[in-house]
């Protein structure tokens, strides 16, 4: 077993519920639950250390010192450093996904609109882009390690932990896409319009999309891209709020932020009135 697998493990064996009869799954050791319970606080002491005093002061000696363990004794938990921090990213897209998702599931249309579709799925992807906007502005350094310029070590083209993690982030606003998709179609480019090289990596995005979202693999190429033109526009909204890009011109980038929330609307057919 590689040592993500092993974490992997000791983390869900947290979450193993009891049953009985063949088959059922054993609960957890007390030793299994120790590790996880280990795990989860290196993980946590590493977040601390990166809002504390920035992705500099996140090292495996750092955070033994604040733990009071060895440097090596880190290692029966994690591989290496990159894998703990891999680990921490994996976490905290979780952790934004779950904000979001909540943040759709509350949203309800004005009293009245009820019934009607568009202003439905309207609140619900105001909703979505502003608890993204909230949480970052909120989680900055954290915002930075995930959608920031990757840590040496992070972008060497492995699939693991964090990528299955940023993909479920991702599948949680494609989800609303595709229900506005489903619901209320709206036009997109054909096949045809679409230059060859982007075409094929929309595709392939597309089935990755469709690994954890089914769905996800019959829309068309054009959907794709749109979905992706969309977030192009909030992250770059956020992130040049985020990392102060704004100040140059904006005290205050709300108002604006509001604008491109129309931006949004309009090219998924929808109709946001500030």
């Amino acid at each position: 077993m590689t040592q993500s697998a092993e974490v992997a493990t000791a983390m869900a064996a947290g979450a193993a519920g009891t049953g009985a009869g063949p088959g059922a799954v054993q609960p957890p050791s007390r030793r299994d639950r120790l590790r996880a319970a280990t795990i989860d606080e290196i993980i946590q002491t590493a977040r601390q250390l990166l809002v504390k005093d920035g992705p500099e002061a996140v090292s495996l000696r750092a955070i033994a010192r604040e733990m009071g363990m060895t440097a090596p004794g880190l290692y029966r938990y994690f591989g290496s450093y990159e894998e703990l921090v891999r680990h921490l990213c994996a976490g905290i897209f979780t952790e934004l996904g779950a904000d979001i998702h909540r943040a759709i599931e509350a949203a309800e249309p004005p009293a009245g609109q009820a019934d009607d579709p568009h202003a439905k799925l309207t609140v619900k992807m105001v909703a979505a882009c502003r608890e993204f906007r909230r949480w970052a502005l909120t989680h900055k350094d954290e915002f930075a390690l995930v959608f920031g310029v990757p840590l040496p070590g992070l972008d060497d083209g492995r699939y693991d932990i964090a990528d299955e993690c940023a993909l479920a982030f991702a599948g949680t606003f494609f989800a609303l896409f595709l229900e506005l998709w489903q619901k209320t179609p709206f036009a997109v480019p054909d096949d045809a319009q679409i230059d060859p090289g982007l075409r094929d990596q929309l595709g392939r995005y597309r089935e990755a999309l469709g690994a954890s979202i089914p769905l996800a693999a019959s829309i068309p190429l054009g959907a794709v891209l749109t979905f992706l033109r969309c977030w192009t526009l909030l992250y770059g909204a956020v992130a040049m709020e985020v990392f102060g890009h704004m100040r140059f011109a904006l005290a205050d980038p709300a108002p604006m932020f509001e604008i491109t929330l129309g931006d949004l609307a309009a090219l998924v057919g929808l109709s946001y009135q500030l």
